[in-house]
């Protein structure tokens, strides 16, 4: 009886997570899966696209199909948003990279009219504006994550946060500095396909999903202070939360 998609993407998988393929090597081609399975050549595709798809294999175009070479992201969010990271000058990758190199890429800071959700997160008048701060995040040479963080102009327009470089903790260590240290977050997840000009700047293979994540940043007396809307790579994030009953 012949094996569907799935079956074949779990031996494969199999094989990976044993060390039998490793990282760098090349998985069995279409014919092959077709010749030992018993399969059609568009089963054995879905096969590989699966794999694709969960962030273990790479499609290099005219060469075939690869374990993929990077190892995945925890983001512990409880853990990255922690005060005594951030507010000892730190940075919040640094709990989901521990020494792994990070670079930021076009980054962008303006002042501008909020969208219309964000106004609403942060109790904006009409005519109020916000800083943004868009900006691309990339780990060991592969794009992982987009961003972009609004705050109240009013507020920090005057701050390190309408610069390029907010300095040593970050935007959160900033807003600390203004007397506006955030001490609750809150983030809504969803899970989507990206857009096509989406798909471009995170390097995604095609059938991989993206998390939408975005976080809003609340004082202690409950005034919204950021709104953070994230899109990261699904293939390469491990998503973990802490929650006590």
């Amino acid at each position: 009886m012949a094996e569907t998609a799935r079956q074949i993407a779990d031996d494969l998988r199999s094989r990976i997570t044993s060390g039998e393929l490793d990282a760098g090597d090349r998985l069995p081609g279409e014919p092959a899966l077709v010749t030992k399975y018993g399969v059609a050549k568009e089963t054995a595709r879905r096969a590989l696209t699966l794999l694709v798809t969960e962030g273990l294999a790479v499609r290099k175009r005219g060469s075939g199909t690869y374990v993929r070479d990077f190892r995945p992201i925890r983001r512990v969010a409880n853990r990255r948003l922690a005060q005594d990271g951030w507010g000892a000058g730190r940075s919040i990758w640094g709990a989901d990279l521990g020494d792994r190199q990070l670079s930021v890429v076009d980054l962008k800071v303006s002042e501008t009219a909020p969208p219309s959700q964000v106004a609403r997160s942060l109790d904006l008048g009409e005519a109020e504006s916000v800083i943004v701060r868009s900006r691309r995040f990339v780990v060991e040479g592969e794009p992982v994550q987009m961003a972009t963080s609004y705050l109240p102009a009013e507020l920090v327009r005057e701050s390190a946060i309408a610069q390029p470089d907010t300095g040593p903790g970050g935007t959160y260590a900033r807003l600390a500095d203004l007397g506006l240290a955030p001490v609750r977050f809150t983030e809504e997840l969803r899970a989507r396909m990206p857009s096509p000009a989406e798909s471009d700047l995170l390097a995604l293979s095609e059938g991989t999903p993206v998390v939408e994540i975005c976080r809003t940043a609340f004082t202690k007396e409950g005034r919204p202070i950021e709104v953070n809307q994230m899109l990261l790579d699904a293939g390469v994030y491990v998503l973990e939360y802490h929650l006590d009953s």
